[in-house]
């Protein structure tokens, strides 16, 4: 019997390879924990189809995958997937920026906000700032999946 992370590895592995086979791609893949599961890290020649414009082929794979696994394990850990650490160099690039505001705010008291960005972006910006004192970070009340984060001082 497998455990859950083993379930989660071959589940996940085999969705993605039966998305990218037909289409052509030559890839490998290795797999690793992540703190919401798994990540599934490509490297191929073809990694700047894979990953799109800034990342978003990479974020439709992701959500692919996501819901075919989800189909067939309903409360299944989240699978995340990367591409010649794209996402990982993305991620950091986000947080510099986030962090670099919130220093702003703090000399000038003046509250910024951050892009649009998805539930993911977001919850790293707000987990991120969460470590820094006197600063409070707030979404935007709207239906879109883009929101953006609002960065001021705390009262």
């Amino acid at each position: 019997m497998m455990d859950s992370q083993e379930r989660l590895i071959s589940l996940s592995t085999r969705v993605l390879t039966n998305i990218l086979t037909p289409l052509g791609y030559e890839f490998s893949m290795a797999t690793s924990e992540h703190a919401d599961g798994i990540q599934l890290m490509i490297t191929s020649p073809d990694a700047r189809f894979l990953i799109g414009e800034d990342g978003d082929r990479l974020d439709d794979l992701q959500y692919l995958v996501n819901r075919i696994v989800q189909a067939e394990w309903e409360d299944a850990p989240r699978v995340r997937i990367d591409c010649d650490r794209y996402r990982e160099r993305a991620e950091a690039k986000l947080l510099r920026r986030a962090r670099a505001k919130a220093e702003r705010v703090l000399e000038t008291g003046k509250p910024l906000m951050m892009e649009r960005l998805n539930a993911y972006q977001r919850r790293l910006i707000h987990n991120e700032l969460a470590k820094m004192p006197g600063i409070v970070t707030e979404s935007e009340a709207t239906e879109s999946r883009f929101k953006r984060i609002t960065i001021s001082r705390a009262e």
